[in-house]
């Protein structure tokens, strides 16, 4: 849910997707398999360096060398022979190509690619990626990738009479990209115990999800080991059928406690705020404060009878305006909610400059009793 100050452009979301005014304490029932997932199964990040060509004279320009000398590169297996200072293109872009390989993927499985210039090119629009290793971290190649790109936006025209629609130096390969090696496997599976880990460590939800499985499996079928991490030790029945274990502690109803977080957007004048978050007692005072410098140049020049040597001068003539708007103060009672919050913030006329000062001061004050967090 958004409100929208009448103000700015201020936006205030809701976290959890719980009402405004939403009571202390309110939690969220989840799936456990979307707040936890299988450790020793994590995705592996790819990378990888290629061509996309076909464009429309709007790739890498003379300037960006190593575009031409990596074509001058592949030109030479082919046999042709041709110096990469000699070569003058333009519809050609050296990109960087990344992925992310799932756990448990296996060898011809294809995934998503994404292709991003890394020269001066000025649009990727009806480019098409030419066959590009994708490695891991330990070099090893796990995918190739390779076809038309995809940028969801079209630009168009030269100079000042060009137009364009969203980001062209960026696109992506719709199952582009094809495993070649699979990732290996930690888990051994006549394993005794798996570890469960959390998206976001948290206690309370460790002991929780803990509390999930034992109500499904029977009691001490799992304890939390910490904030991030829960044990399940595996039934006889499912040793060597960890597919058949998971598939039933994954889709376990889990209440959810929310973190008392507020996340700001300095960039967007976004402002996030968690359900959790309460405030202690406290007033709020806002007032602006202005100060405008205006200088106007006036041209003096000599009356018609003026003595020899007069000559046509720029006088500058400065002004000095200082205006402060009426301050308003604001009380908010101990305990108020998101709703209190905004409705406060909203008839002080407050921006987002404002609102992410005001924000500072109460979390500084000991008033706001949550996480600030600024991205």
């Amino acid at each position: 849910m958004r409100l929208l100050s009448t103000c700015s452009c201020l936006v205030f979301v809701t976290a959890l997707g719980g009402a405004l005014a939403a009571p202390a304490g309110a939690d969220t029932t989840v799936r456990l398999r979307d707040v936890a997932s299988l450790q020793g199964a994590a995705p592996v990040p790819l990378i990888g360096y290629g061509l996309v060509v076909g464009l429309n004279k709007s790739g890498d320009r003379r300037q960006t060398v190593f575009s031409a000398q990596t074509l001058a590169n592949m030109l030479e297996r082919f046999g042709v022979l041709v110096p990469g200072e000699d070569i003058k293109i333009e519809n050609v872009a050296a990109v960087l190509v990344t992925a992310e390989l799932p756990a448990f993927s296996r060898r011809g499985t294809r995934l998503d690619v994404t292709a991003s210039s890394i020269g001066d090119a000025r649009s990727l629009q009806g480019g098409t990626l030419l066959p590009t290793p994708l490695r891991g971290t330990d070099g090893t190649i796990y995918a190739l990738a390779q076809g038309p790109l995809s940028l969801g936006g079209f630009g168009g025209g030269k100079g000042g009479n060009s137009v364009q629609v969203n980001h062209l130096t960026v696109g992506r390969v719709p199952a582009g990209g094809i495993i070649q090696a699979e990732l290996a496997n930690s888990i051994a599976p006549a394993s005794e115990t798996i570890l469960l880990s959390l998206g976001t460590p948290d206690f309370t939800n460790a002991t929780r999800v803990a509390d999930a499985i034992n109500a499904e499996m029977g009691p001490g079928a799992a304890r939390a080991l910490d904030a991030a991490s829960v044990q399940v030790s595996v039934p006889a029945t499912y040793r060597g059928a960890l597919p058949n274990l998971m598939a039933r502690i994954e889709p376990l109803p889990v209440s959810m406690g929310g973190q008392a977080r507020v996340v700001i957007n300095e960039r967007t004048g976004t402002v996030v705020v968690g359900n959790e978050v309460r405030l202690g007692r406290t007033a709020v005072a806002h007032g602006n404060l202005s100060v405008r410098i205006s200088t106007k140049y006036n041209v003096s020049q000599p009356n018609p009878f003026a003595p020899p040597g007069a000559e046509t001068v720029v006088v500058p003539d400065e002004k000095v305006d200082v205006s402060e708007a009426d301050a308003k103060l604001v009380t908010l009672e101990e305990g108020a909610t998101l709703d209190a919050v905004v409705r406060a913030l909203n008839a002080l006329g407050a921006t987002p400059r404002d609102v992410i000062a005001i924000l500072q001061a109460m979390k500084a004050a000991g008033a706001l009793a949550a996480e600030l967090v600024i991205i």
